[in-house]
């Protein structure tokens, strides 16, 4: 309900940024270009696009839910309130998923008018996105829990993320860089998230789908201990 009273902003915003990237990269590149492992360049870009949304608006949305009660002091209220840890997760980082999973529909409905394509294993496809968005809302609850101001509740998704995502394969296959730079590139964690939602899509990817699986599953394993440890010292929530 709070991200549809921001309509604009939180829903046509990143479609419309999307838009672009098809009419730029698909209509005008892609023409340009050739299949990329059989597939077509404009429905190859479809994973990274639908990646670099999900990362941004799930870290964004759910570092802000909790960061404003922080910075209004309405924290306090949820911490002496008969609220566990899972309902408050629940509440949080369940919203940022509803939010970046919406977004994630309508983005490939949006990419449906661009350009066509078709999704190979459609159910594991929906498994790993829901997987990455709840990954990464648990790391943006996290980034709202540290940051202490507004600009360091930005600096990670922008300085950070951001750029990383670019430069994980969201525009090119990791095959096409000149070496040692295709192996440096390996280094890059979104590497394995943008490869491994486009194995979902199209079968094939610049890294095995297992491992791509086990990063994800890895990091979200990671944020759930980070979680519990916070919720466990109260740190930055009673400081």
């Amino acid at each position: 309900m709070r991200f549809l009273r921001t309509a604009f902003q939180s829903v046509l915003a990143p479609v419309l940024t999307t838009s672009l990237y098809f009419i730029v990269f698909g209509a005008a590149i892609g023409g340009r270009m050739p299949d990329l492992g059989g597939v077509d360049y404009g429905a190859f870009i479809i994973p990274g696009l639908l990646m670099l949304t999900l990362l941004g608006e799930t870290t964004s949305n759910s570092s802000f839910g909790i960061y404003m009660p922080r910075f209004t002091g309405t924290i306090y209220e949820l911490l002496s309130a008969p609220v566990g840890v899972a309902e408050t997760l629940l509440g949080f980082v369940g919203a940022a998923m509803t939010k970046s999973l919406l977004l994630a529909a309508i983005i490939l409905v949006t990419a449906r008018l661009f350009v066509d394509y078709s999704i190979a294993h459609p159910v594991l496809a929906v498994l790993y996105i829901m997987l990455v968005a709840s990954a990464f809302s648990l790391f943006g609850f996290i980034l709202g829990i540290w940051a202490d101001n507004f600009e360091k509740l930005g600096i990670i998704p922008m300085l950070f993320l951001t750029p990383l995502t670019f430069l994980g394969g969201t525009f090119y296959s990791i095959d096409m860089l000149p070496k040692p730079w295709d192996t440096i590139a390996l280094a890059n964690p979104i590497v394995y998230l943008v490869s491994g939602l486009r194995w979902t899509f199209y079968g094939s990817s610049d890294v095995e789908i297992g491992v791509s699986f086990a990063i994800t599953l890895g990091f979200l394993a990671c944020c759930v201990a980070v979680i519990a440890y916070i919720f466990r010292t109260g740190w930055r929530l009673r400081a």
